[in-house]
């Protein structure tokens, strides 16, 4: 997220695609009694055990993303444009083992540290050897964690001391294994910070670490070189809209107006002037992967069925390439992740990585899977066209379900779409389900509990758990939604709705669970405690309910037909469907109406009976939500019926064991 508005991602994703495209080829009303009623029978249930256990999860991942800075930052002051001792910062010795036990009880299994990779960012530590970054191009006073200054170190304000800061971040990789999870890190390639700059003289580093240090600045383009330059022309600060200053207006002796780059760079999201727009990226500059500026490609492209190959065989097409053939970004970004694997990281989130060829992503992943076949390597990518190259050819294990199901159920809630939708989503991508990781929330959307999102968390509640059930997916949860954080803090830079992650701020309904480090809930509301008990359970269920990884049969479409006929209650605000394997066999129903209840009769076709091998007769079904057995199929001449009344917002995820 780059923007003055802090909403270029959703906002300008069809602009910035298209831009992408181009250069590579060529509230409501209801009382939420009900609903908290009905979660909070199971309040207690998960927290206790889950405290001393440190076995590795088993299932559907669930990938727990924290914003580092953020998480365990226990002030609240909340002052716009505040200072990191006025509105304070997280640590990484904030992640106790108490604290990665909470996070684990949620189903956790890989924690993604978003934020961890030095940035640019206001704050003097020349006492340490690294310079001090200039307000004109830092978005925010804390910066954002996607203008990456140096690729060998971590933030230092992560760090009880800054000078050790690496070695804080290493004893967290170790405590997050030691609690049964996995390390997550961001890597942002398409883009680095106006001034980069690798500061550690390890000499176990590669020597040509630095970006741009090498290049020819007399040209556009060389294959080599690390970046786009407008030749002849100096970089010009964008003009300010909104009233925008730096600091909030604060005065700053580098905060002037002006940033010293001869000549100036591409600007991260393609801008080629010399002086972007303001809602531009301009903080960052574009990394060159040897695309021409017409769009050809300057390096090996992958032969024709390449789709069909192991990460292996793609690893042995590239060893067998001349290495000056690939370029030098290409050595840089592989030597930065090997770096990482080194040191404990068990996988990478990839910002923005259509914006990057995709033979780039076969070069990278293949590598990485030769050193470490389990890593976990997640792609922004927004274009579901792009979707299966990125996959097969790129070799990346997940891609965001943002652009379809992420959509139509935020749709859905604003009343704008109809649960139909979400058969027909799931439908385009049952090729490539597995790999398409669902989320509600994450640091670039919406917090829920906004009036632009769902306005109030429960009413979100029917999304999440379709989200979480429908396929073999990974689940992605983001810090505070558990609790139903609002994200209202005017924190500085860009407008809420979202957490802030730009400036230093604290997260109030997190801090009220975090209780100090005690991760008890003893400051949360009853709301919020409900609110957690339900996302442990529902979540857990990634890893004890064995069907949610076996086969998927679609019901929507089946009980509209026959609601048509017989009126048995399913309507536009319900959603069915089932999941199965050879222990298990789960019908989901959700009822995503704030204000009415529905007595519904579920019908269940033959072939789908037939799939698990349900006779005639009567079935006591549990409900995984609340552990009770909440009612019955009656199997009778190949049809099957199952009776329920579903409150306002609530769903059932009804099980028998076969």
């Amino acid at each position: 997220m780059h923007t003055l508005s802090s909403i270029n991602k959703p906002q300008l994703r069809s602009s910035v695609l298209a831009s992408a495209l181009v250069f590579f080829a060529a509230g409501c009303s209801h009382s939420s009694t009900s609903i908290e009623n009905h979660i909070a029978e199971s309040e207690d249930k998960l927290h206790d055990t889950a405290q001393h256990n440190t076995s590795a999860l088993t299932g559907k991942p669930v990938i727990y993303q924290v914003f580092t800075r953020l998480y365990g930052n226990t002030n609240t002051t909340n002052k716009p444009w505040g200072t990191i001792d006025e509105n304070g910062v997280g640590k990484f010795s904030d992640f106790t083992d108490v604290a990665l036990q909470d996070i684990k009880s949620l189903g956790t299994t890989h924690v993604w540290y978003t934020g961890v990779p030095h940035h640019a960012l206001i704050n003097d530590y020349t006492d340490y050897g690294i310079s001090n970054d200039d307000p004109d191009v830092v978005k925010g006073r804390a910066g954002s964690p996607y203008a990456v200054k140096d690729y060998y170190n971590v933030n230092p304000d992560l760090a009880d001391n800054p000078k050790q800061r690496l070695a804080e971040f290493e004893a967290l990789i170790n405590r997050t294994h030691n609690n049964g999870m996995k390390v997550i890190i961001d890597i942002v390639p398409n883009h680095v910070a106006r001034r980069y700059e690798s500061l550690d003289q390890n000499t176990a580093l590669p020597e040509n670490r630095h970006f741009g240090q090498q290049d020819n600045t007399q040209v556009e383009y060389a294959k080599n070189n690390n970046f786009y330059y407008v030749v002849g022309e100096e970089f010009k600060v964008p003009d300010p809209i909104n009233g925008y200053s730096p600091l909030g207006g604060e005065p700053h002796p580098l905060a002037d107006g002006k940033f010293n780059e001869v000549p100036a760079k591409w600007t991260g999201n393609g801008s080629r002037l010399a002086k972007p727009d303001a809602n531009d990226w301009y903080e960052t500059v574009k990394v060159n992967y040897g695309v021409k500026p017409d769009g050809s490609y300057d390096f090996p492209v992958l032969p024709e069925g390449y789709a069909d190959k192991s990460a292996s065989e793609h690893h042995q097409f590239w060893q067998s390439q001349q290495p000056e053939s690939i370029p030098d970004s290409w050595v840089k970004f592989k030597d930065i992740t090997e770096y990482w694997l080194a040191k404990g990281v068990d996988g990478f989130r990839y910002d923005m990585a259509e914006m990057v060829p995709v033979e780039f992503w076969s070069y990278l992943n293949s590598n990485i899977k030769q050193l470490n076949p389990n890593a976990f390597l997640l792609a922004e990518v927004y274009n579901p066209s792009l979707y299966r190259d990125y996959i097969h050819l790129g070799k990346m294990d997940y891609l965001y379900d943002k652009v379809d199901l992420y959509d139509t159920l935020k749709d859905i809630i604003h009343g704008k779409e109809s649960t139909a939708q979400i058969a027909a989503d799931q439908a385009k991508v049952m090729d490539i389900e597995q790999q398409m990781l669902h989320f509600l929330e994450n640091h670039d959307e919406q917090r829920i509990h906004t009036t632009d999102f769902a306005g109030r968390p429960e009413a979100a509640l029917p999304a999440m758990v379709v989200s979480t059930t429908i396929s073999r997916s990974p689940t992605l949860l983001y810090f505070g939604q558990d609790v139903g954080e609002q994200g209202a803090e005017n924190a500085g830079f860009g407008q809420p709705t979202r957490t802030s992650i730009f400036d230093y701020v604290g997260v109030p309904a997190h801090q009220r669970w975090m209780n100090n480090g005690k991760f008890d809930g003893g400051q949360s509301t009853e709301a919020e405690k409900s609110l957690r008990a339900y996302y442990q359970t529902l979540l857990n269920l990634s890893h004890t309910a064995s069907a949610l990884n076996g086969e998927y049969f679609e019901l929507d479409t089946h009980n509209r037909d026959v609601s048509v006929a017989t009126k048995n209650g399913y309507s536009e605000k319900l959603f069915a469907f089932s999941r199965y394997d050879e222990n298990q066999f789960i019908v989901v129903i959700s009822n995503f109406s704030q204000q009415e209840a529905t007595d519904l009769t579920l019908s269940l076709p033959k072939a789908l009976l037939k799939a698990v091998s349900l006779t005639d007769g009567v079935y006591k079904m549990t409900d995984l939500l609340t552990t009770e057995e909440q009612t019955e199929m009656t199997v009778n001449q190949d049809i099957g019926t199952i009776s329920i009344t579903l409150k306002p917002l609530q769903s059932s995820v009804l099980m028998i064991e076969l």
